[in-house]
């Protein structure tokens, strides 16, 4: 059967590759770029065969003209390459993904959406390169919808990834598996509801995230510029109550949150925490270890990382 051999979650931004050399809070930067060396090491020593990757869309890789709740990678996957992220093919474990589509489905307790050709953006190539560079290693890709409302309810990502927790260890070959979450924590983007534009620059965006599947690069400029200038909307309160929570082996309580609530508390950019959620669900909410906790107002994000190990649970007698 599978092992899990190791959970990770951690924080993304496109801004540290394209905007390093403007970063004023350089320390904070360097700190939070360490911690992701530290979890990359964790990772090469776990040796895992593969690597499930939870991240979120940017409408790089989904547009509005379907948009699932979650999508798993069953075959050929394709990263978009933004912002200095990488670019191209990458490697799935095609046997195991399908393995986990067809558990998770033929159980009754959940119907998944699956692409035999899915194309992935920062949300996932951000762990990618920083995460697992060096560490040669095929990964299964799932997207979680976590900027296109209705989004699904952290209480139903936490249901999936119990069903995935389950479907991995029914996996019949000797596997070593490490699950990655890429996304949060506190930020907030300047990305409209698309149900309910307010402006010229929201009306683009909308437009973009409709038309943008065969023409990206003419909406691009534009979309770029609207990001950086934005404020930051960072909280740091949330961000170390959150981190505490996985540090105390609490992070189910994440579950109870509703998404107006979440992003009240924490923006929209906040809800990427579902793929923490699922992540620390797989690996039975066991307690984390915070490697770091960085705001980075250049980055409009508050910065985080831990890790799960599960050779370092206490043996319960």
């Amino acid at each position: 059967m599978a092992k899990i051999v190791l959970g990770v979650g951690a924080s993304h931004s496109t801004l540290m590759n394209t905007h390093w050399e403007e970063t004023t809070h350089k320390a904070e930067a360097e700190r939070f770029r360490d911690a992701l060396h530290a979890a990359r090491a964790r990772i090469a020593a776990a040796r895992p065969d593969v690597v499930i990757l939870l991240g979120s869309n940017h409408f790089r890789g989904f547009w509005l003209d379907l948009i699932p709740p979650f999508t798993l990678g069953v075959g050929e996957c394709n990263a978009s390459g933004e912002s200095g992220t990488p670019k191209g093919p990458q490697n799935v474990d095609i046997d195991l993904a399908r393995h986990l589509a067809g558990d998770v489905v033929e159980s009754g307790r959940f119907d998944l959406a699956f692409s035999a050709r899915l194309q992935i953006d920062h949300g996932q190539s951000h762990a990618i390169q920083h995460l697992l560079d060096g560490i040669d290693v095929p990964i299964v890709p799932l997207v979680v919808n976590v900027f296109a409302p209705p989004l699904p309810t952290f209480g139903r990502c936490e249901e999936l990834a119990l069903a995935l927790r389950d479907a991995i260890a029914s996996y019949p070959g000797d596997k070593r598996v490490v699950v990655i979450a890429s996304g949060g924590l506190s930020h907030r983007l300047p990305w409209p509801d698309w149900r309910d534009p307010h402006g010229d620059d929201e009306d683009f965006m909308v437009q973009a995230w409709l038309d943008g599947r065969e023409n990206w690069s003419d909406y691009d400029v534009r979309r770029r510029q609207i990001i950086r200038a934005a404020e930051a909307a960072i909280s740091p309160e949330f961000d170390d109550r959150i981190l505490d929570l996985f540090a105390t082996g609490k992070a189910a309580e994440l579950a109870g949150y509703s998404t107006s609530e979440l992003e009240a508390e924490a923006g929209n950019g906040a809800q990427e925490l579902r793929t923490w959620l699922m992540m620390a669900a797989i690996l039975d909410y066991i307690p984390a270890e915070r490697l770091v906790y960085e705001a980075i107002p250049e980055w409009l994000t508050g910065m985080g990382a831990v890790v799960l190990d599960p050779a370092e649970r206490p043996v319960e007698l």
